[in-house]
């Protein structure tokens, strides 16, 4: 669930691109599965190299329970909660029946979210039918109009630069003065050792 929380902030971003007039073409090389699919749809098209994974719309949840593990050893954990299902299911305490069917059921309002939105943009989608949370090869996922079309992000930079103008674009986070100095001192400390160790090894060469 944390997966689709956190690429759904990046899908609203592309979205406000989106919004703004800007056409979004999406390339992927590798992955777009899940919270990646959610991102990836908001684009005006969506380019996949033949093999990369894509879709697996659906939402998975495990969590490890050791109560009992605890319980043989003596163990009591107290879990304190205000508000009836504020902890549905927990890796220490015990879970109830309840607890799992009202967690099972925030898993289903997800994915019903989840699939809304992939509807939403991309109303060529038969939704019920790729909505199971599987995934499919680029080729496989073009038959199923989950991706515009097949090829690689290289490939289809090169095409671009035969007709528009393109740019490498690179975000650098500005590095702090504490920061920099260190680097600088790693750097020194690393020239000194080579000059010491290409000194020593030209000593014992004569």
């Amino acid at each position: 669930m944390a997966l689709c929380i956190i690429n759904g902030f990046a899908a609203s971003q592309l979205s406000r691109l989106k919004q703004k007039g800007i056409k979004l073409t999406v390339a992927v090389d590798k992955v777009a599965a899940s919270g990646g699919y959610m991102m990836a749809c908001v684009a005006d098209k969506i380019v996949s190299a033949p093999f990369a994974v894509i879709g697996s719309i659906g939402v998975v949840a495990q969590i490890p329970n050791v109560h009992r593990l605890l319980k043989k050893h003596d163990v009591d954990v107290d879990v304190m909660t205000a508000g009836e299902f504020k902890r549905t299911v927990t890796v220490l305490g015990e879970n109830t029946e309840k607890g799992k069917q009202k967690f099972q059921q925030e898993l289903e309002e997800t994915h019903k979210l989840f699939k809304q939105f992939v509807s939403q943009n991309r109303p060529c989608l038969d939704i019920d039918k790729i909505a199971t949370g599987e995934h499919w090869f680029g080729q496989q996922a073009f038959a199923l109009q989950l991706v515009d079309e097949i090829s690689t992000s290289d490939d289809l930079i090169l095409e671009k630069m035969k007709e528009k103008q393109v740019l490498n674009v690179k975000y650098r986070l500005k590095k702090s003065l504490i920061k920099k100095f260190g680097r600088q001192a790693e750097e020194s400390a690393i020239n000194i050792i080579h000059r010491y160790s290409t000194k020593q090894s030209r000593d014992f060469m004569y």
